[in-house]
């Protein structure tokens, strides 16, 4: 068994979406996509990864690779490893439970509301997002799955108007490990979750609050459930 600590090779590394663009916007579409890396469990604990070897896979400098990796090591989602790189940081069981549980009693109560008081424009405005989670599900791509989960969930929570709990939800799914889902992927079920979101948004417009209900409950609970590797 290779030792944890060792640099993973272009070989283990996830496949990243190479960027383009200005200098100036590498730094914040890489620590996106690095966080969605995280989140997927595509990037994995106690591994250290170079600034060099996820540039390769970004088609980019190492610099804002290396300037990303130290935007997520304050956020205490890597550690600097002085002189070969940066290392994912675990999460126990424990703290997943006690994140989600947090999530359920935001996000629940706060969508089930935008049943009532979210306008029918403002919904569908989050149907291309929602479309992209099925279209990232059915490619197999955990990392857009991910991107696309977060806007579409972030987006939604808006519609309540408190920029705060929106922040909170955030810090909340950075912290967060799905490690199941390229499980799901290989047996062909991350589909129905990633469909999931339709449904919501058509619940919503409906202004049916007791479906809502329903799939906000069900939806949060695959973050412990079946995104989790978890019965």
């Amino acid at each position: 068994m290779r030792d944890m600590a060792q640099d993973a090779t272009a070989a283990d590394l996830p496949a990243l979406p190479r960027l383009g663009g200005r200098r100036s916007s590498f730094r914040e579409r890489v620590a996106d996509a690095l966080r969605a890396a995280l989140v997927a469990g595509e990037l994995r604990p106690g591994e250290v990864y170079s600034a060099p070897s996820l540039a390769a896979r970004f088609g980019v400098s190492a610099t804002p690779v290396r300037e990303a990796m130290l935007d997520l090591a304050k956020e205490g989602l890597v550690d600097t490893v002085p002189n070969k790189g940066f290392r994912v940081t675990a999460v126990s069981d424990r703290q997943l439970d006690e994140y989600t549980h947090i999530r359920a009693l935001i996000e629940i109560p706060t969508v089930v509301e935008l049943a009532r008081t979210a306008d029918r424009v403002s919904l569908e405005a989050l149907r291309p997002a929602a479309r992209e989670i099925v279209t990232a599900a059915v490619a197999g791509d955990l990392i857009a799955y991910v991107e696309a989960d977060t806007r579409f969930h972030l987006g939604l929570l808006a519609l309540a108007g408190n920029a705060h709990l929106v922040e909170v939800v955030a810090d909340l799914r950075k912290r967060s490990r799905l490690y199941g889902l390229t499980a799901l992927v290989e047996a062909g079920r991350l589909l129905a979750s990633a469909e999931e979101h339709l449904e919501l948004l058509d619940a919503l417009l409906e202004q049916d609050a007791k479906a809502v209900r329903e799939i906000m409950t069900r939806h949060l609970g695959h973050v412990r459930g079946l995104w989790a590797s978890a019965d």
